[in-house]
């Protein structure tokens, strides 16, 4: 039995940048998400989009290098010793003395050049996956500069609750207000979320459904300094949190890409307590949802043999350095992909709330089966594409329709359907639901 489901499915138009100019249908979308000149959201692409705008690297070396500097050039460090002619002299006390002098200045030399912020490379003792894997060779410098542009949206976010010490989670900025020195960042809601005592890691297992709204929370810049963030609205069902806080300059803001292929390069962006990047590399996968994931996840699929991070609240980037998805759970290793995150956000802008959509149903996607599965049901019943309902809730409307465990949805509005992420990021959107 197959049922087709009438909910609309439509594209939304692009967010774009103030440096591009707006299709003339994008106009109204723009001009009602916000009337002040002086706000600049994240930017969002479709997949047949592509980057235009990237960092320009390029630095005028030949100026830089004939550049004369106020300092004076440092001589040559050389290891003080005693020649060989003054071998038989060296009981003399002046020359030990003298040689202690040298051997002295030598080693503070030399303890100041290492201390120099260019090199600290050589006493880092934990390379990330893009400066030590050869399996990455092939796409290493492309992920490097996709890694260092997404790099300045990255933050990192703690909290408090009376004094001790709550969650700590990486973040992005969103949005900056130029005019009023406030900028919105981005997080996952685990940075307030409270703490079960009877769950050994309360990590693995399903969130407690419990928030401390009221929790302290400081927004820690790249400058190394701190500022208080302002809780704006908190999503528990796509578990998310955004935070205002003031600036006193304009933020770094990414771009979002809308599309996520399976297979796909991405690399996991955070930061770790002393503000350094956090990388990992991996894979877009889509899988089943365990029974306490929710429907709109995507998976993140790595080497287990590398170091794990927690980075909850951090970026998902592909090779461009957009942003593809949000960390939902470091070692459940979700993630919210940007189709969802972008619907939200618009509800967020046009009317401050995020309505939580309630379908009354659980589904398995017939992509997601072994392609013997697959093969017989398109031989034996002519199907290959859509949901099979796994699951109903009473009272739902979807019961009320007469739906039922084992029938097949195969698209909304004419339009089919492979996945739940489609199907969530078609139904929400605000032109059907206006």
């Amino acid at each position: 039995m197959r049922k087709m489901s009438r909910a609309s499915l439509g594209d939304d138009p692009e967010t774009e940048r103030e440096a591009k100019k707006p299709h003339l249908a994008e106009e109204e979308e723009v001009a009602g998400r916000t009337s002040h000149s002086e706000m600049i959201f994240a930017a969002f692409e479709h997949d047949r989009a592509q980057s235009q705008v990237k960092l320009d690297r390029v630095y005028d070396v030949i100026e830089s290098v004939t550049e004369e500097s106020s300092d004076p050039a440092s001589p040559p460090l050389y290891e003080p010793y005693i020649p060989d002619e003054l071998a038989d002299r060296a009981a003399n006390p002046g020359i030990r003395a003298a040689f202690r002098h040298a051997k002295a200045k030598y080693k503070a030399e030399q303890s100041r050049q290492a201390s120099l912020f260019t090199m600290d490379h050589h006493r880092y003792k934990a390379p990330s996956c893009l400066f030590s894997d050869p399996c990455l060779l092939p796409i290493r410098e492309p992920a490097k500069d996709a890694v260092l542009l997404a790099a300045n949206s990255v933050i990192i976010l703690s909290s408090s609750l009376e004094s001790q010490p709550l969650n700590m989670c990486s973040g992005l900025w969103i949005q900056r207000d130029d005019s009023r020195k406030t900028a919105v960042v981005l997080t996952s809601a685990h940075l307030i979320r409270a703490k079960d005592p009877s769950k050994m890691d309360p990590w693995l297992e399903e969130w407690t459904g419990k928030y401390h709204r009221e929790a302290k929370v400081i927004v820690h810049l790249l400058d190394n300094t701190t500022v208080l963030g302002r809780l704006l609205y908190l999503q528990e069902h796509y578990e998310f949190a955004l935070y205002e806080v003031e600036v006193d300059k304009p933020v770094q803001l990414p771009t979002f890409i809308d599309s996520a292929c399976s297979g796909q390069d991405v690399f996991r962006l955070g930061r770790d307590e002393n503000l350094d990047l956090t990388i990992t590399h991996g894979r877009v996968e889509y899988m089943v949802p365990d029974w306490y994931e929710r429907c709109h996840y995507m998976y993140f699929s790595r080497d287990t043999s590398h170091n794990m991070f927690q980075d909850d609240g951090g970026l998902i980037i592909d090779l461009e350095g957009r942003v593809v998805g949000l960390v939902n759970n470091h070692i459940n290793e979700t993630f919210v992909p940007s189709s969802i995150l972008h619907k939200c956000f618009d509800f967020w802008r046009r009317f401050k709330c995020i309505p939580r959509l309630h379908l009354g149903m659980t589904f398995t996607s017939i992509r997601l089966l072994d392609p013997i599965c697959i093969e017989r049901m398109r031989r034996k019943h002519s199907i290959e594409f859509g949901l099979i309902v796994e699951k109903v809730s009473k009272g739902s409307y979807a019961e009320k329709l007469g739906i039922s465990k084992g029938d097949v949805i195969e698209g909304f509005n004419g339009k089919y359907i492979s996945t739940t992420i489609e199907t969530y990021a078609g139904i929400t959107s605000t032109k059907e639901m206006n």
